[in-house]
């Protein structure tokens, strides 16, 4: 996508130097190809098949000097979704959040910029992009200058054959991109006249990221990984010993978990609902890091092995809430250091948990296993496992998905083990559920326990509530009678070793958090 020769703080050179264009279905069907086909009116009613990209250029090049004139401007090329599409978000958005001196500031400098570089797709982004499907380990690293271009092109909705999804599957799946999320900002711009809703906050993110990248041009890059493996552990026969683990109830993944991998709570679409009115921790970590977005744009949806791993994304925004009491909170300036390639050094991991919607399934040992393989699937490197990052994680998959916040402790930390990853977890404000999660971590470090025994004490619990039909399974009073009883605590072996006591002072003194020391801490988090 970009010539490998990498200065700092300049855009890298898109590569190769003049467009060149795959129209196929291992490839973005870019909205500047010439293959980009659409049927046009004359002046006798007749239809003309015509250009679509002329179309895009000769409609973003109107005078728009209102959200009226852009949705008008958008239909030009779209003509197929007139009257489906509801554009009464967007007009409330500039009506409520806009004076009148901002909103002609608005459509008189910073559209046309973002028109600009939204034009200028095929000298930005020279090659097709390649398609991240399923049952392939694939890497795709793109400049961030070419994620605003392709950002720029999904906010005006110019990507052919991704729009305007059908929510009945029946015909969603008759679809080229069925599987794949939707790109395209349609559901973005939805609304009732004069309400204000979460997408109104979602597009003050969105526009403050567009004018950072149409004011200064981005100078690094971002590398996508979409990591599918064939070989998984058999956790029956795992000797891996538990790694450290820090559980805390106050702080955030992506201001607490520097350095390590941060787990996005994700759907196997990837981005989840950032595009319509979902707002929860993979929707606000896509709004704060708009460059996510662009994953949607190629990424399939994720299979059960497969996991996708995002490096260098870089935080444009400030927030504040959650769900429907999200805000937008203003600018925010990265400083995260980069590295060679002008990366910055954050992490993400997307892993999709299970959306149990009996909430007693997940207690089924294929269950378990399924969730204990996807965790894998994102923690794994294939590298020597010496100095890997930590995890930062939380309650994954529970809240909607109705997961068990013990459960998913235990599952992320036996997985974080396998792989040689030291945890911290978060409870987001739970100081119960943390106090509850301490001690579970107490009992299997004391015991010295392989992540093979922990594997061991779930079926026996599987077996317990299948034989006993126990529709609200206790996982913390069953592992209570577990390590109280059939372990005594003064057989103990002895609680960790030299080497692991530094690994621990270093975790926490990393995380500033003495929560797992002999010395129960007094904070608030």
């Amino acid at each position: 996508m970009f010539s490998p020769h990498v200065i700092p703080g300049r855009a890298p050179r898109p590569y190769p130097p003049t467009y060149r264009d795959m129209w196929d279905s291992d490839h973005v069907r870019m909205p500047c190809s010439s293959q980009n086909k659409y049927p046009v009116e004359n002046l006798n009613g007749e239809k003309q098949i015509k250009s679509r990209w002329d179309l895009i250029c000769k409609s973003l090049r109107r005078n728009i000097l209102s959200s009226q004139d852009l949705e008008r401007a958008i239909l030009q090329y779209n003509n197929q979704y007139r009257g489906k599409c509801n554009f009464s978000g967007l007009h409330t958005f500039f009506e409520t959040c806009f004076t009148d001196d901002e909103r002609c500031y608005f459509f008189e400098e910073t559209l046309p910029k973002m028109i600009n570089m939204t034009l200028d797709l095929p000298n930005i982004c020279t090659q097709s992009i390649p398609l991240l499907k399923k049952g392939k380990d694939h890497y795709l690293t793109m400049s961030q200058k070419q994620i605003g271009c392709l950002l720029l092109n999904a906010f005006f909705c110019t990507f052919p054959r991704r729009s305007y999804q059908s929510r009945n599957p029946k015909f969603r799946w008759n679809n080229e991109y069925a599987s794949y999320p939707d790109i395209n900002f349609y559901r973005l711009f939805y609304g009732v006249k004069n309400r204000i809703s979460v997408r109104t906050e979602k597009l003050k993110c969105l526009f403050n990221y567009f004018r950072r990248v149409t004011t200064k041009e981005p100078s690094g890059t971002v590398t996508f990984h979409r990591q599918s493996l064939e070989e998984l552990p058999k956790w029956e026969e795992s000797k891996k010993g538990i790694r450290t683990a820090v559980i805390k109830s106050g702080g955030l993944i992506e201001t607490d978990g520097h350095g390590m991998l941060q787990v996005d709570f994700a759907n196997k679409f990837v981005g989840g609902g950032v595009l319509g009115e979902g707002c929860v921790q993979e929707e606000i970590r896509f709004l704060i890091c708009p460059e996510l977005i662009v994953s949607r744009l190629f990424v399939e949806c994720l299979d059960p092995t497969e996991a996708l791993l995002i490096t260098g994304v870089e935080q444009y925004n400030k927030y504040s809430g959650y769900s429907h009491g999200f805000k937008w909170e203003g600018n925010f300036e990265d400083k995260t250091p980069r590295d060679a390639w002008g990366r910055i050094d954050t992490q993400i991991v997307a892993i999709d948990a299970t959306h149990f919607r009996n909430s007693a399934d997940q207690f089924k040992l294929a269950s378990i296993e399924r969730e204990l393989n996807k965790a894998y699937c994102g923690f794994f490197e294939d590298a020597t496992p010496t100095n890997l990052s930590a995890i930062a994680s939380g309650n994954w998959g529970c809240g909607a998905f109705n997961g068990d916040p013990r459960l998913k402790f235990l599952i992320q930390l036996m997985a974080a083990s396998h792989t040689g990853r030291d945890l911290l977890y978060f409870t987001f404000g739970d100081k119960h559920l943390k106090k509850e999660l301490k001690e579970i971590y107490r009992f299997i470090s004391e015991k010295n326990l392989f992540v093979g025994d922990i594997w061991r004490i779930l079926v026996d619990f599987c077996d317990t509530v299948r034989r006993t039909n126990d529709k609200d399974p206790r996982l913390y009073n069953f592992l209570c009678s577990i390590f109280t009883n059939k372990i005594p605590i003064e057989n103990a072996d002895p609680e960790i070793t030299d080497s692991d006591k530094c690994a621990i002072i270093k975790l926490i003194e990393a995380v500033g958090d003495d929560s797992n020391t002999d010395i129960e801490d007094n904070d608030p988090g």
